[in-house]
C-alpha cells in the first residue's frame, strides 16, 4: 500500500472508482482509492441502475450523456460486462401538462446532442401491447437509454482503473485530512469486522496525497466534519420491490419480441422494468425520510430499512393500472435504501469551499447513471484547470455557510418527493421558506409579492394582485405563459415608461481594499479599473480562459473596493476571490476581502421618472442639480442622503433605463422602502420583480452569469470586448487568446407561439442543421414578441441573419438583431435632468 500519492479518491462506490478511472486515463500515473469496506457497499449495491437520460440541467445532461456513452465502450476495454441493457427510456403522459414538460426537456437533450422521440398512445400500444394506454396524452422516448447493473459496472472501471496503474484498496478509512501547505496529510485507519459491525483498528498509516478526492457517499455528513466545512448531502429512503413472474411477459419475451424499455410514468411517481420474467417497482412517494444526519452508524453496512409499504400503496396500485398483465404476480424482493440527495437534486462536484486541492463529489441522487460523466469532467477539472462544460451548476459552493444540518434534510426530503412532480422552468419550491429575509420582506409580501428562492434569500419574482378572487392561483406555473405573465408584462411597461423600484439585496458584496488591492484586481479582471468615484463592468477568468465571474467593480478610493456580483454565488465568488488574493499577496502586497452582502440592502430605481421621485427626498445643497448629468454622471458612483438614510448610490440600471441602484444599510432598509413608496405614489411608481427585470435586461443585451456568461465560453465569445483590456496582462488573457472565437453569442427577436416565451435552453437551427442554443428567452415588452439570447457559430452571428428557434417541438421564426436592440445608442439611459 502506497503512502505518497499524486491524487487520493476517497469512496469506492461508482462515483469513485469513475473518478479514480479518469485521473489516470487524464495521464496522472499515481493515484490511490481508498474504500473503508468492500467496493459498491454503499448505495451502488441496491441501486436499480436506471440512465435516465435527460435532465433541465444542460450540464447534468451532459454528464448523463457521456456515462451512457462510456458504459457501452466498457466491456470492449475491461473484458468485464457492465451489464448494460440498451432497451429505451420511455417517459409517459397523463395530462397535456406533462407533455409540456417533455417538449421542454426535449430542448435540452437536442441542445446536448441527446436523440429522442415523441410517441402517441396508439404508437406506444403498438409497440408494447402489455401497457396500457388508457389515459396517456403520449410519451418522450429515448431509444440509447435502458438500464446496468451497478456492481458490474463499478467492477468495470474499478478493472479498468487498475489496468491503468491506480491502487485500490479495501477496508481501509480515512479519519483526518491535514493541509500542510503543500499537501495533504490522510490519516487513516485499517478496519476489521466485529459482531457484525465495520469498525477501525488501532493499525494506522498517513498517507500523502497532493489532491484528495471524496466520494464518500451515505458518510458525506462525516467527511464534512472532518473537513470543517457544510455539505447539504444527506440520505433519504429509497423503496423498490420486485415481483415474481408474470406470465403475459414471459409469453412476450418467448414470441422473440424485445425487452420493455425502462417504463417511467412521471404521473404515479414511479417507474417499471423488467426482471428476470418479472418486474421491478421502483417509487418516489411523499414522506419518505431522510436518515444519516449526523451520520452513519457503525453498526449499517451493506444493509436496509425495513420497507413502508403503506407509503407507495398509491403508486403499486398505479403500476397494476399501467401493466395489467403484473397484477396476479407475487411480491418476491423488496428495497429500501439510504440515496443520497442534496436540496436541488444536482451532486455537488468541484472544489471544496476554502481547501486547497480538495475535491467533493457528493450527493449523487442518480449515481450510477451520473458516475462516468463526473469522473471525466471533473478529472478534466483537476489535471487540466477546467472541464470543457460549464460546471458552476453543480459547484458545492452554490450553498453558503448559512446552510445547516435541518435545512439540508427537509428539503432534500422535498427534493425526493418532487422527482417526479411537474417541473416547470418556473418552480419554486416550498420547503424552508421563508428563511433568509430581507427587512422589507413583509411590506412587499403585504403589496403582493410573490417570491423566488435565491441562494436562501426570498427576492420578489413579481407582484400579484391584492384585489385576487380567493381561487386566484399567485404559484400557478407554467410551461407556457404563467399566471405571473401579465401582471410582469405590466411590470416591465411600468419602467420603460414610468418609474419600478426592484429589490435586489440578494446581490453580493465584497470590499477588496490594502495596499495590494489595486494592482491584484488589475491582475484579477480583464477590464481597466476604474477611477476614485467611477465603476466599471468586468470578468475575472478562470485559469483556461473562460469566464468565472462577473463584477461590477465601485472604486471608493486609491486601494479601496467595493465589488458587487450575482446574488446566487456568493460563497463560489467570496471562494474564488479569496484564494486568488492569498496566491498573489506575496506579490502584489496585503489585501483585505470582507463579504458584506448582509450588511447592505439594494434597491433598484429606474425608468423615465426615476429622477423625479429621487429628487423629491435627496438631502444636498442643491437637490435641483444633485442629480444631473454633471454632478452625478452615468457609470459613477456617489454618497447621497435621502431623507434619513445614507445611500451608496451607484448610476447604473440592469434594465437600460434611467436609474440607480441605492445601497443602504440593511437596518434602515424599512424607513427607506417606506420614504421611496411615499415619494414614488405621485409617479405612479410600481414594484418590479426579477422576472420583469429579466426581460428588460435581454432588450439591452445584457449578459447575465450562469446563462450568457459561465466557463464553458470567454468573454470574447461572449462578444464583450470593450470589457476587455488587452493593453494589460490578466489571469486567463493567454488561454482567452488561444481559444479565439469558437460560437459567439447574439440577441434575437421571436416570432414564437402566441401563448408561450423560450426559457432558454432552446436549441438554434438554420434550415435543418442545429447550429446554436439560447441561453435565456423571455419577453419583450417594447417589442412585442419573444426574445432570447444564446451561441451560434461565429458566421452566423450577423444581424438579420433568419434562424429557427425549437420551442414546443415545432420550429419557430427568430432573427438575430443587434446588440441592445432597445435603444442600441443608450439615449435613455444618459438622459439628464
Amino acid at each position: 500500500m502506497k503512502t505518497q500519492v499524486k491524487a487520493l479518491v476517497v469512496g469506492g462506490g461508482a462515483v469513485g472508482t469513475s473518478i479514480a478511472y479518469h485521473l489516470a486515463k487524464a495521464g496522472w500515473d499515481d493515484v490511490m482509492l481508498l474504500e473503508r469496506d468492500e467496493l459498491t457497499s454503499g448505495s451502488t449495491w441496491h441501486a436499480a441502475g436506471l440512465l435516465p437520460l435527460f435532465n433541465m440541467s444542460f450540464a447534468t445532461t451532459h454528464i448523463h450523456q457521456y456515462s451512457v456513452d462510456f458504459y457501452k465502450e466498457l466491456e470492449a476495454e475491461t473484458g468485464l460486462n457492465a451489464g448494460f441493457a440498451v432497451v429505451g427510456n420511455l417517459r409517459m403522459a397523463q395530462t397535456k401538462e406533462r407533455m409540456d414538460e417533455y417538449m421542454v426537456y426535449a430542448s435540452t437533450a437536442e441542445t446536448c446532442g441527446v436523440p429522442y422521440e415523441f410517441l402517441t398512445p396508439d404508437e406506444i400500444k403498438a409497440r408494447w401491447p402489455l401497457i396500457n394506454t388508457e389515459t396517456l396524452e403520449g410519451a418522450l422516448y429515448h431509444a440509447t437509454d435502458g438500464y446496468i447493473n451497478p456492481a458490474d459496472v463499478t467492477m468495470a472501471m474499478a478493472k479498468g482503473a487498475r489496468q491503468r496503474g491506480v491502487e485500490i484498496v479495501r477496508r481501509v478509512q480515512a479519519d483526518s485530512f491535514e493541509w500542510t501547505g503543500t499537501h495533504w496529510n490522510v490519516t487513516c485507519s485499517k478496519m476489521i469486522e466485529k459482531g457484525g459491525n465495520l469498525i477501525a483498528s488501532d493499525e494506522q498509516v498517513v498517507i500523502t496525497a497532493e489532491h484528495v478526492v471524496t466520494a464518500s457517499g451515505n458518510h458525506a455528513q462525516r467527511t464534512a466534519k472532518m473537513l470543517g466545512i457544510k455539505i447539504p448531502a444527506i440520505p433519504v429512503e429509497h423503496q423498490f420491490i420486485v415481483t415474481d413472474v408474470d406470465p403475459a411477459l414471459q409469453q412476450w419475451r418467448k414470441d422473440g419480441n424485445p425487452e420493455h424499455p425502462v417504463i417511467r410514468d412521471a404521473d404515479a411517481q414511479s417507474y417499471v422494468r423488467e426482471e428476470r420474467g418479472g418486474w421491478i417497482l421502483g417509487v418516489y412517494e411523499k414522506d419518505a425520510p431522510a436518515v444519516f444526519e449526523y451520520g452513519v452508524p457503525d453498526s449499517f453496512r451493506a444493509d436496509l430499512f425495513p420497507l413502508a409499504l403503506d407509503r407507495i400503496e398509491e403508486q403499486y396500485m398505479a403500476m397494476i393500472h399501467r401493466m395489467p398483465s403484473c397484477e396476479e404476480s407475487g411480491l418476491k424482493d423488496d428495497f429500501n435504501g439510504p440515496i443520497c440527495y442534496t436540496p436541488d437534486g444536482n451532486p455537488l462536484v468541484g472544489p471544496a469551499p476554502g481547501l486547497r486541492n480538495m475535491w467533493l463529489a457528493e450527493g449523487f441522487s442518480f449515481g450510477i447513471t451520473a458516475a462516468g460523466g463526473t469522473g471525466y469532467y471533473l478529472a478534466q477539472m483537476m489535471v487540466d484547470g477546467e472541464a470543457e462544460i460549464d460546471m458552476a451548476s453543480l459547484d458545492p459552493k452554490r450553498y453558503g455557510s448559512w446552510m445547516t444540518t435541518e435545512f439540508a434534510a427537509r428539503k432534500n426530503e422535498e427534493c425526493y418527493d418532487h422527482v417526479y412532480v411537474l417541473h416547470h422552468p418556473d418552480e419554486e419550491r416550498p420547503a424552508c421558506r421563508p428563511l433568509r429575509t430581507a427587512p422589507a420582506y413583509d411590506r412587499q409580501k403585504s403589496r403582493g409579492a410573490q417570491f423566488g428562492f435565491v441562494n436562501g434569500w426570498e427576492r420578489p419574482n413579481y407582484y400579484g394582485p391584492l384585489d385576487a378572487p380567493d381561487n386566484f392561483d399567485h404559484d400557478g406555473r407554467s410551461f407556457r405563459r404563467g399566471a405571473w405573465w401579465e401582471h410582469a408584462v405590466e411590470e416591465a411597461k411600468a419602467i420603460r415608461e414610468g418609474v419600478g423600484l426592484i429589490d435586489a439585496t440578494a446581490f453580493t458584496k465584497h470590499v477588496v481594499k490594502g495596499p495590494g488591492a489595486t494592482a491584484f484586481l488589475d491582475w484579477f479582471t480583464c477590464n481597466k479599473l476604474p477611477k476614485i468615484g467611477r465603476i466599471n463592468l468586468t470578468y475575472a477568468l478562470t485559469a483556461a480562459g473562460t469566464t468565472r465571474t462577473e463584477y461590477t467593480i465601485v472604486r471608493n478610493g486609491e486601494n479601496d473596493y467595493y465589488l458587487v456580483s450575482a446574488g446566487a454565488w456568493t460563497a463560489y465568488d467570496a471562494d474564488f476571490l479569496r484564494k486568488a488574493a492569498e496566491d498573489k499577496a506575496p506579490e502584489f502586497g496585503y489585501i483585505e476581502i470582507q463579504d458584506v452582502t448582509t450588511q447592505w440592502g439594494v434597491f433598484a430605481i429606474a425608468g423615465p421618472k426615476s429622477r423625479d421621485v429621487l429628487n423629491s427626498v435627496i438631502k444636498d445643497a442643491d437637490p435641483a442639480t444633485a442629480l444631473t448629468n454633471k454632478r452625478f454622471p452615468w457609470l459613477s458612483a456617489r454618497k447621497i442622503e435621502l431623507g434619513m438614510c445614507p445611500v451608496n448610490a451607484i448610476r447604473v440600471a440592469y434594465t437600460g433605463e434611467l436609474g440607480w441602484e441605492l445601497h443602504h444599510p440593511m437596518e434602515m432598509q424599512n424607513y427607506l422602502f417606506d420614504l421611496l413608496e411615499k415619494a414614488g405614489e405621485p409617479h405612479g411608481m410600481k414594484l418590479v420583480g426579477a422576472r420583469a427585470q429579466n426581460w428588460l435586461r435581454q432588450e439591452k443585451s445584457y449578459r447575465a452569469f450562469g446563462n450568457e456568461l459561465g466557463r464553458d465560453a470567454t468573454p470574447a465569445e461572449a462578444d464583450l470586448p470593450r470589457f476587455i483590456d488587452l493593453s494589460k496582462e490578466f489571469q486567463g488573457k493567454a488561454e482567452m487568446e488561444a481559444i479565439g472565437i469558437r460560437s459567439k453569442c447574439v440577441t434575437l427577436l421571436i416570432d414564437g407561439p402566441s401563448d408561450a416565451d423560450p426559457w432558454g435552453r432552446e436549441a438554434l437551427y438554420d434550415g435543418d442543421t442545429k447550429v446554436g442554443r439560447l441561453t435565456s428567452g423571455g419577453y419583450s415588452v417594447h417589442f412585442g414578441k419573444s426574445i432570447g439570447m444564446g451561441y451560434v457559430s461565429p458566421d452566423l452571428a450577423v444581424v438579420g441573419q433568419k434562424l429557427k428557434v425549437k420551442m414546443l417541438n415545432q420550429l419557430w421564426d427568430a432573427e438575430i438583431v443587434e446588440d441592445s436592440p432597445y435603444d442600441p445608442k443608450n439615449t435613455t439611459i444618459r438622459v439628464d435632468g
